[in-house]
C-alpha cells in the first residue's frame, strides 16, 4: 500500500469545493429560473459530488484488498451509482419544485467539472508513487 492513497487524497483536495458549488448552483438556479430551479441544480451538483466521494472511498478500501476487487468496484460500482442517480432523479420527479432539466443541465457540467479537476491533479503527479503489489499467483514465463 502506498503511503498516500491517491483516492482518498483526490476526495481530500476535493472537499473544499463541494459546498461550495452547491451554493453557487443553488444562486445560478435561483436567479435563472426560481427557486425550484435553483434547489434542482443544487441537488444534482450534491449529489455529483457526494457520487465522487464514495466512488474514490470504495477504491481507496478496494485497493487494500486487491487489484481483481478494485476492478470489481470500478465497474459495478459505476453501474451502481448512475443507477442510483437515476432513481434519485426519479423520486424527485415527483415534487412540484423539481425540474429535470435544470437537474441534468447541472449534473453535466458539474461532472466534467470533476473530470478535469481529477485529471489535473493526476497530471501534477498525484498516485505517481503508488506501488503495485506483486500477483503471487502469477508464474514467470520464461522468455525465448
Amino acid at each position: 500500500m502506498a503511503a498516500v492513497e491517491p483516492e482518498r487524497e483526490m476526495v481530500r483536495r476535493a472537499a473544499p469545493f463541494g459546498p461550495p458549488a452547491v451554493v453557487l448552483a443553488l444562486l445560478a438556479g435561483g436567479a435563472v429560473g426560481g427557486w425550484g430551479v435553483g434547489w434542482s441544480a443544487a441537488i444534482a451538483v450534491g449529489i455529483v459530488f457526494a457520487n465522487f466521494v464514495v466512488n474514490g472511498l470504495s477504491l481507496a478500501r478496494a485497493a487494500r484488498v486487491s487489484l481483481i476487487v478494485y476492478s470489481a468496484v470500478v465497474t459495478g460500482g459505476f453501474v451502481l451509482r448512475l443507477a442510483v442517480i437515476v432513481a434519485i432523479m426519479a423520486v424527485l420527479n415527483r415534487f412540484s419544485f423539481f425540474s429535470p432539466v435544470a437537474f441534468a443541465l447541472a449534473v453535466v457540467p458539474s461532472t466534467i467539472v470533476l473530470l478535469a479537476f481529477e485529471m489535473r491533479l493526476l497530471s501534477r503527479g498525484l498516485g505517481s508513487e503508488l506501488k503495485l503489489p506483486e500477483d503471487k499467483g502469477a508464474k514467470e514465463v520464461p522468455v525465448q
